[in-house]
Order: C-alpha cells, then sequence, then structure tokens
C-alpha cells in the first residue's frame, strides 16, 4: 500500500514540478517582469494546483497501474509518428492524425480482445511525443528516449487524473521534458 502512495505521490508531484517550471519559463520570458511579482506569480499557480488536488475528485481511490504490454506502444507511436512527419512531406499534425486514425482501427482486428481496445490511446499518448519539432527532438534515439519515459509515466497514472483533459499529451509533454533535461544535464 506504502509503495502504492508513494508511486502516485511521485507522479503528481512530477506533473506538478514541470508545470510549475514551464510556467515559471513562459512568465519570466513573456513578461519580463521583476522577479518578485514572477514568484507571487508563481505562489499563486501553486495554489492554485494544491487546491485543485486536495478539494477535486481527480483520481480513483483504488490502485491500478496500465499493463506494461500496452505501455510498450507509446514508443511505437511516438517513433511511427516521428519518421512520418521528418521524412515524408506530411506535417507534424496531419502525421499525428495518420498514425491517430490508423491506431483508432485496431480494435476492430478482433472486437473481443480487451488487449486491443487499450491500445489506440497507447499510441496515441506516443503521437504526442512524436509531434515534437527536430529542433527539440534532434534524432530518433531521442523521440525513442522520451517515449519510453511517457510510456512509464502512462504505465504509472492509470487512476490519476481520470477525467482531465489533456492528460496523453501531459504525460507526453513531461516524457519530452524528462529527455531534454537528462539531455541538458549530461
Amino acid at each position: 500500500m506504502k509503495r502504492h502512495k508513494a508511486t502516485r505521490f511521485f507522479i503528481i508531484a512530477l506533473v506538478l514540478f514541470i508545470q510549475i517550471a514551464f510556467l515559471t519559463m513562459i512568465v519570466k520570458e513573456t513578461y519580463a517582469i521583476d522577479t518578485r511579482i514572477a514568484i507571487l506569480l508563481i505562489g499563486l499557480i501553486v495554489l492554485t494546483l494544491l487546491f485543485g488536488h486536495k478539494y477535486l475528485d481527480l483520481h480513483h481511490d483504488e490502485y491500478a497501474y496500465e499493463k506494461a504490454s500496452i505501455a510498450l506502444w507509446v514508443p511505437v507511436g511516438a517513433l511511427l509518428c516521428y519518421l512520418l512527419y521528418t521524412y515524408t512531406d506530411v506535417g507534424n499534425v496531419i502525421a499525428a492524425a495518420i498514425i491517430g486514425t490508423a491506431a483508432s482501427f485496431l480494435p476492430n482486428i478482433n472486437r473481443n480482445s480487451d488487449y486491443l481496445k487499450k491500445l489506440p490511446t497507447a499510441i496515441y499518448c506516443g503521437v504526442f511525443v512524436g509531434m515534437s519539432s527536430p529542433v527539440v527532438a534532434p534524432s530518433v534515439f531521442y523521440v525513442i528516449a522520451a517515449g519510453i519515459i511517457a510510456g512509464v509515466v502512462f504505465l504509472l497514472s492509470k487512476n490519476l487524473f481520470v477525467g482531465i483533459g489533456g492528460k496523453l499529451g501531459t504525460i507526453a509533454f513531461v516524457g519530452v521534458v524528462m529527455v531534454t533535461l537528462i539531455n541538458f544535464i549530461s
């Protein structure tokens, strides 16, 4: 039970940290404001996020994780979208639409298969990673690494942020930011 709570806390803290860091950079860069005002705005954002986490029902009470065999499709979707986007004249949005639409037909192969019914969501999560610009994701290996990290977050966050829009994009964003951070540090 403690492991489940620690995992849940880690994923929520990771998403919160990345959102705060990203919003801080946006506020600081866009508005070129005084550091004290930026800290005050960040404090308000943090309080809003903490209020939302404390008083809104964002999670199921039980602990469940996605199967690893499903999460493995996140980097596959990322790779397919990135390759289609970078090696053809198709834009990243159209590449995402093509891969996402193709993935949506996978459950039709066997309508009784629960496994196939879960694949489109995982692949579409990966598509968001694969939409990254070559300036941000300069190589296939970068996209695969970001897809793997996004797959791990996808696996661990099955019952987190239920009913909140943007979950798959946020998971993909976490994967790309983490690989960028690792690349920056090394």
